[in-house]
């Protein structure tokens, strides 16, 4: 299976599948935004957002499936996305392998995003790009929280501002696990 914990950039996202990930050592963490930075060395991405790029999403999927079919173990991904045609594609190509995919999202209220997100550092030896970084990430706020109402069916929705602990325990509730 993979959990997929989505939501805004400073939702709590990694910080939940860390917390996971203690409690089950037998879960594989992937995070599909390496296969971003990967790419950005290869191609260039026009729009500034691997994600508009059609073999990001490709890879993203098959290395999900792959991850879940060579291990035999859970996997869990940490990732905003949500364009609902990027949804969709990933997702498919997902269930097509026979993989259940259970999703979760993190409700964050903007100001509690923006909170967060400044009182992070990306790049902590380049503060102009640190900056850049923030700014892009508050830029994508009214994205993803206006995409919570065109998530699958199936999304659950979370209040990130619950403890990772209190998170980790409904997720592992409802998966089974």
């Amino acid at each position: 299976m993979i959990v997929w914990v989505n939501g805004a950039f400073g939702s709590g996202k990694t910080t939940l599948v860390e917390e996971l990930r203690s409690r089950w050592p037998q879960a594989l963490v992937f995070d599909p935004e390496k296969i971003g930075f990967v790419l950005r060395q290869i191609v260039e991405v026009p729009s500034g957002d691997f994600q508009d790029l059609r073999q990001w999403r490709r890879q993203v999927a098959g290395m999900a499936a792959g991850l879940v079919e060579e291990y035999g173990r859970p996997v869990l991904v940490p990732m905003t996305l949500v364009d609902p045609g990027y949804l969709d594609e990933i997702f498919g190509a997902l269930g097509e392998a026979g993989i259940d995919v259970h999703h979760f999202f993190l409700e964050v209220p903007q100001d509690v995003l923006v909170q967060r997100i400044d009182g992070r550092s990306f790049t902590p030896d380049d503060p102009e790009k640190d900056e850049q970084v923030r700014t892009w990430c508050k830029s994508r706020i009214a994205a993803c929280s206006a995409a919570v109402g065109a998530m699958p069916r199936n999304t659950v929705l979370l209040d990130g501002r619950l403890a990772p602990e209190e998170l980790a325990d409904a997720v592992l509730a409802r998966v089974g696990a």
